[in-house]
């Protein structure tokens, strides 16, 4: 089989050919159809996430790999001792695989398995920059029903991530004063999520108004782009007074900034930082204590919200978002354009 894989931190991927793998046992087998690209897969083939002041923190990418965690293929083989899953059938993978011994996938939270020990899809066992993808249970499949091939594997990381942050918000049927910042390709996910999910229209921010543009087309209740004067004010005067929650999908020195500003004195607020951009935030004790706010770090999203996910999928509640296809012996050059902001949406590599 043919695949794509990082041979060294930032250097252009390197064309394998290998054995195609057999599955043993509850192994499944998916030849690879789509995988999208995201901003993760930039942080894992620099090597290195930004912590602030000059100072990176080494990703934990195995190498050399196949990358690419947005799978979306066809059932081609299974294991032995497979059973309910239908071969020709195309999936949505779960890429978030646990070495399912730590008390963390005991408790249905392999999400978190430990960096060590994990088994993550293209970050530590080859993912979707492969022809084929061996996956360890077929529990790991979804059904994505009518879903473009394009978007379908993005369910599995960015939608998932968007889903699992909207929970942790602990948001109302009809809030008006969510505020989303970063208006790309996962923004936009949140954004459909949060009106198919929760029945929110959410107020979102970025400093590019081509993407606001998008944005608002795809309903969000207002865009807000942050380097204008007043925008900060203007949020408030939206919300009321404040803002109820934010979620951050940019989790930048100036997105955090920004953001943590817009609960104003009201007590409560929650901030849900997902983003990975980088860097530093200096926090004012006195005022997050008498505030009574929430500053929380969300990581995708467990199997069960995976379910309950594809579940709002492939009932239609979300309205698709388009994503541009390239070529899979692009990959090098889709990191390189994501990672300078040369992508406005969404992306995925077709095999």
């Amino acid at each position: 089989m043919k695949s794509y894989q990082v041979i060294g931190n930032g250097l252009p991927l390197e064309e394998v050919i290998s054995d195609k793998p057999t599955p043993k046992g509850k192994e499944v087998l998916i030849k690879t159809i789509a995988c999208g690209v995201c901003h993760s897969d930039v942080h894992i083939h620099d090597g290195y996430f930004d912590v602030g002041n000059d100072k990176k923190m080494a990703s934990r990418l195995v190498q050399p790999l196949a990358m690419g965690h947005e799978i979306y293929g066809e059932l081609v083989e299974t294991g032995e001792d497979v059973h309910g899953v239908e071969i020709g059938k195309k999936y949505v993978v779960y890429p978030w695989i646990g070495c399912g011994d730590c008390k963390e996938c005991e408790n249905d939270m392999e999400h978190y398995c430990g960096p060590f020990t994990a088994q993550n899809l293209g970050v530590s066992v080859n993912g979707g920059h492969a022809e084929y993808v061996l996956v360890k249970d077929a529990r790991y499949l979804f059904d994505a029903g009518d879903t473009p091939e394009e978007l379908a594997g993005s369910y599995a990381c960015r939608g998932l991530t968007a889903y699992s942050a909207l929970k942790k918000a602990d948001l109302k049927s009809g809030q008006n004063n969510l505020v989303i910042i970063g208006a790309g390709g996962l923004g936009l996910l949140a954004l459909k999520i949060a009106k198919a999910a929760f029945n929110i229209q959410p107020i979102v921010v970025d400093i590019d108004d081509q993407k606001l543009q998008a944005a608002k087309k795809a309903g969000a209740r207002e865009v807000i782009n942050s380097k204008n004067e007043g925008a900060s004010e203007k949020i408030i005067e939206l919300t009321n007074g404040s803002a109820g929650a934010v979620i951050d999908f940019v989790g930048s020195e100036s997105s955090v900034n920004f953001g943590y500003k817009l609960f104003g004195f009201t007590k409560g607020g929650q901030y849900i930082l997902v983003g990975l951009l980088g860097g530093q935030f200096n926090l004012q004790l006195p005022l997050h204590t008498f505030t009574a706010r929430t500053i929380s770090g969300t990581y995708v999203g467990s199997l069960k919200e995976m379910g309950e996910l594809m579940e709002l999928v492939r009932s239609g509640k979300i309205d698709p978002v388009q994503v541009e296809s390239r070529h899979i012996s692009q990959a090098t050059d889709t990191l390189r354009d994501l990672k300078n902001g040369d992508i406005p949406g969404m992306v995925c590599l077709k095999h």
